[in-house]
């Protein structure tokens, strides 16, 4: 395993995180230095600024249901963090596509990188399914606009809807710009007064209750 990823997975650190202590010199490899290209073999022993660190034997993931008010960060800046709904051990975990401060639900946490690209990279084109509360009924050419796409910024958002009442709709979506489905209602005139995910690819809520997690096994 190369050393920056060993890293990376013994501390939550980035990658790029990873390679910057290990160019300042705080990484040893068997007690001599080492460079971010360097391998960790089975028997090696690893220190971060002299203490040994090992990395995660097994990959962990879990689910939480985030509530409205709570930022996906770990400063957060007078705001409270998801980090606060979970216990020590998790907040080395990182999220694998955020949910913003006011948003609620399903939030995917990792400390596996590939699975985290694999969920957000815009190629694997995962779907994501939503709950969304709007201030006013939805106009049906306005529904259209959504599905068929509007200019958002410098792109094209596309949603697809299913009506839960006059007000409240399901959507759909495989993209993932920032704030997307707030901005996409707002370019048309509405606002989004609550915003909950349910799915994202593989993944569901099922049941659980806000501000609760759960670890997945697959």
């Amino acid at each position: 395993m190369r050393i920056n990823k060993f890293v990376a997975q013994a501390t939550g650190l980035s990658r790029r995180a990873a390679d910057r202590i290990i160019e300042e010199g705080r990484v040893a490899i068997n007690r001599q230095a080492t460079s971010p290209g360097d391998s960790v073999g089975d028997n090696d022993t690893v220190e971060l600024d002299g203490q040994v660190i090992s990395a995660a034997a097994e990959h962990l993931t879990i689910i939480l249901n985030k509530p409205p008010g709570y930022v996906c960060s770990r400063a957060g800046q007078g705001s409270r963090t998801i980090y606060e709904l979970l216990p020590p051990e998790y907040h080395r975990l990182k999220p694998a596509g955020r949910l913003d401060k006011e948003s609620s639900g399903l939030l995917l946490l990792t400390d596996d990188g590939d699975l985290a690209n694999r969920l957000t990279h815009p190629k694997y084109a995962k779907t994501k399914v939503y709950e969304v509360s709007l201030d006013k009924p939805l106009a049906a050419l306005d529904k259209t606009k959504l599905e068929q796409g509007v200019k958002v910024d410098d792109y094209i958002s596309r949603l697809q809807l299913s009506a839960i009442d006059n007000r409240t709709w399901q959507v759909s979506m495989s993209q993932g710009r920032n704030r997307q489905i707030r901005r996409s209602f707002a370019a048309l005139g509405y606002t989004v007064e609550a915003l909950r995910r349910d799915h994202f690819g593989p993944y569901s809520l099922d049941g659980l209750a806000a501000g609760k997690y759960r670890i997945c096994y697959a």
